[in-house]
């Protein structure tokens, strides 16, 4: 009987310092709806408070192309585009756990 009581007692101590989060899908695709050529992409944690690499690399994101990506881990995150004539747009905050797609377009970056 004590031994039960010492183990239940364990395993609710494990449950109760779970991480607060549920581990969730993060992957997403970015899709360009606008007309012009994105050259950068950028996204990370919003907690981050530099950029990162050009998630593009090398590559580009022509008008009607998408590219998929799975980050890890999953939160809140801030992205940033840049297009082919340098101008920028930015989206933060965004749950990865609740979107499935990232829409570019002249006028914004959209989430769903």
């Amino acid at each position: 009987m004590f031994r039960r009581a010492v183990l239940s007692a364990a395993i609710l101590c494990g449950v109760a310092s779970a991480p607060a989060f549920a581990q969730c899908d993060t992957s997403f695709t970015i899709a360009n709806r606008s007309n012009a050529v994105v050259n950068e992409l950028y996204f990370n944690p919003t907690r981050l408070t530099n950029w990162g690499p050009d998630r593009l690399g090398q590559n580009v994101l022509a008008p009607g192309n998408s590219v998929d990506f799975r980050p890890s881990p999953g939160g809140n995150y801030d992205f940033k585009v840049v297009f082919a004539n340098g101008r920028e747009l930015e989206r933060r905050g965004v749950d990865l756990c609740a979107v499935s797609t990232v829409t570019v377009s002249g006028n914004g970056i959209a989430v769903q």
